[in-house]
């Protein structure tokens, strides 16, 4: 989460979760893990986020940024902030738009659970993807600064800068449909035919094992800070899904909000794409293609098909922590509704795709 326009980001509500008496604890841990800190702290909590509970850390020196694990009972694999922390420093080494991180502490005892502090980024964060308030020529420079970016990404080979293990081998989506799946599943979901019918005709039909390259998993425009005066990407933030993997993958989840069903938050439906200056889907497609060299091995509906569905097993998994009072905010009370028209919309790709009837 980054400094940013009130109108432009969600709102900083009271700390909540970390007491008295946990602030005073993490104070005395940043003074030992932080060379130069000095107290008081102030603690605010960002209202925006459904997972990993976030909070602006104010100090005299400077402002930080705390993301930690919720609290509770978790999915296993679920709320790994330390992969977070460690993906970030390995990027911020090279270069790349991340925050800088100053810490992780994995001891519970300091505020509950574990987490990670980085540095706040200054700039834009923003929230509509059709970008109502800029220009057209801003609104194409914009989306040229994301693809790009993604394409930085991307070029990195993750052995050359320490993160040869920071995924599983195999078949990437082999190995995210086998995960998503089975955490669908274990979030007690209503009845919805279509993620079953999703779930065995995509591990049916999954493209050929690409090289590995760093995936971000979640790479969408507010998950990243824009510069205040130019359209550059000055951060990526919210790694927690990141790991290797096909990086058609994560474009193609980029590009997953040209067939988002309507009414979802950064669906393009009724974008006029010449008179914005937003790139229709396919200009995307070919501007990151163009720049990789990368290829489609399946119809790109196969690929908008599958991000449908783990978005859609997300928010189910969002459902269920939220059913069972783990919930980081009132929308994540929401996620139910929308499961079901995501995973409509991924099944008309898919039959569009090849799938049976």
């Amino acid at each position: 989460m980054a400094e940013a326009a009130a109108h432009e980001v969600p709102g900083i509500v009271q700390a909540g979760d970390i007491d008295d008496d946990a602030a005073l604890r993490l104070d005395r841990w940043m003074a030992s893990a932080i060379p130069g800190h000095v107290g008081p702290l102030r603690i605010e909590r960002f209202a925006g986020g459904q997972s990993n509970p976030t909070f602006r850390i104010g100090s005299p020196a400077r402002d930080y940024v705390l993301r930690r694990k919720p609290p509770g009972k978790l999915l296993r694999s679920a709320h790994a902030i330390d992969r977070e922390y460690r993906v970030m420093a390995a990027l911020g080494r090279e270069g790349f738009p991340v925050p800088k991180v100053y810490g992780l502490c994995q001891d519970d005892a300091v505020i509950g659970s574990a987490f990670y502090l980085m540095e706040l980024a200054e700039g834009r964060i923003l929230w509509d993807p059709k970008l109502p308030k800029q220009r057209p020529a801003d609104r194409a420079a914009i989306y040229q600064a994301q693809i790009d970016t993604l394409v930085a990404l991307h070029r990195f080979d993750p052995a050359a800068i320490g993160l040869e293990d920071f995924g599983g081998g195999g078949n990437y989506f082999e190995r995210q449909l086998a995960r998503w799946t089975k955490q669908y599943r274990a979030s007690d979901p209503p009845p919805l035919p279509e993620m079953d019918r999703l779930a065995d005709w995509l591990a049916e039909s999954p493209p050929p094992a690409a090289e590995p390259r760093i995936v971000h998993g979640d790479y969408r425009i507010d998950n990243m800070v824009l510069a205040a005066d130019r359209p550059a990407v000055v951060a990526v933030l919210d790694w927690e899904l990141s790991t290797l993997g096909d990086p058609i993958a994560d474009l193609t989840y980029f590009l997953m909000m040209w067939r988002m069903p309507p009414g979802e938050r950064i669906a393009m439906d009724g974008v006029d794409f010449a008179a914005t200056g937003i790139p229709t889907m396919e200009q995307a497609l070919e501007r990151y293609l163009s720049a990789t060299g990368g290829r489609l091995e399946r119809p790109i509906e196969w690929y908008l098909s599958f991000n449908l569905f783990r978005l859609a097993a997300i928010l189910q998994g969002v459902a269920g922590r939220a059913a069972r009072g783990q919930a980081n905010n009132a929308r994540a009370l929401q996620a139910q509704d929308r499961v079901a028209p995501l995973a409509r919309a991924a099944w008309q790709n898919a039959l569009k795709a090849g799938a049976p009837a």
